[in-house]
């Protein structure tokens, strides 16, 4: 009876095996099995668990939130540009008077006016064909003067960071008012023409200054305005290391001929025995001409 019901329990098996549905049934219980036990696994949630989940919670709430407002780290700095809206139409006619220059740019940078000729301190720039042409703002800035110079003509003045300033003159219209801002590429006017460059004809006369000192505007055309500044200081103590030497040198050279003209003692001693040789000769010729006059005192007599 035993081995009877063996055989049938293995047949049993071995039919249930060769059901088209056993394999497949047996997967999925695995899986349901597996992915139960996956998730009861997740829900148990450790100390450290909960500690890193409430640090992430509290940067993705948000990364950026420093307690305070952001500030840029490095603010992009306005490239000089020309004061006109198409810089291939235009030429400069008269140049910055610079000492380092050769002689040619520094004759292009003299202006003849009555009868004598001045240093330019910016550049003139015309139009190609000689025609009037608007005036465009080199930088973003603020109009600060707006003024009318029987000699220049309308000028605008515009200040702007790092005391940077730009003038505007020779102008034949005015566009802006002092107050005003304005940015880079505004038009604050058109080119005509003054008394002082009537060589120029219709142009524009533009300066460029840090602080109170003019420097050439070919030199920062389509450079960043910080290179203005940062070369500025370089200058300022270029020169004041040339003041330095300069003084130093002057001193030495004080000091030369101040030893030159201070005799020495061995000078002060050859004197001071001349003067001694001197009054002994003058003693033995007046001792000699004392003789003399005795004897021809006593020949007489």
């Amino acid at each position: 009876m035993r081995e009877e019901n063996k055989n049938v329990s293995k047949n049993g098996w071995k039919r249930i095996f060769r059901k088209k549905w056993f394999f497949p049934a047996l997967y999925l219980t695995m899986a349901a099995l597996l992915l139960t036990g996956v998730l009861w696994y997740q829900s148990l949630e450790t100390p450290e668990q909960a500690e890193n989940d409430s640090e992430m919670d509290s940067i993705s709430e948000n990364p950026f939130d420093m307690g305070e407002d952001a500030e840029p780290v490095l603010e992009q700095q306005e490239v000089i540009k020309m004061p006109v809206q198409e810089e291939a139409q235009a030429e400069i006619v008269t140049k910055f008077y610079d000492y380092s220059a050769d002689s040619e740019d520094q004759e292009k940078a003299l202006v003849l006016y009555n009868n004598k000729y001045y240093q330019s301190t910016g550049v003139d720039i015309a139009a190609a064909e000689g025609e009037s042409f608007d005036v465009t703002a080199s930088l973003s800035g603020e109009v600060v003067e707006v003024k009318e110079d029987p000699l220049l003509g309308n000028v605008v003045k515009l200040s702007h960071e790092n005391e940077v300033t730009t003038y505007y003159a020779s102008l034949e219209e005015v566009a802006v008012e002092a107050g005003a801002k304005v940015q880079q590429g505004d038009v604050i006017g058109k080119a005509g023409k003054n008394l002082f460059g009537q060589a120029s004809g219709t142009h524009v006369h533009f300066e460029l200054r840090q602080g109170d000192t003019p420097v050439n505007p070919e030199s920062y055309f389509n450079r960043q305005l910080n290179e203005l500044k940062a070369e500025s200081a370089e200058d300022s103590t270029k020169e004041s290391d040339a003041s330095a030497d300069e003084e130093t040198d002057n001193e030495q050279d004080a000091s030369t001929d101040e030893s030159e003209n201070t005799p020495s003692d061995e000078q002060e001693t050859d004197s001071e025995q001349d003067k001694e040789n001197n009054d002994d000769s003058s003693a033995t010729e007046e001792s000699s001409a004392g003789d003399r006059e005795s004897s021809a005192a006593m020949a007489n007599a």
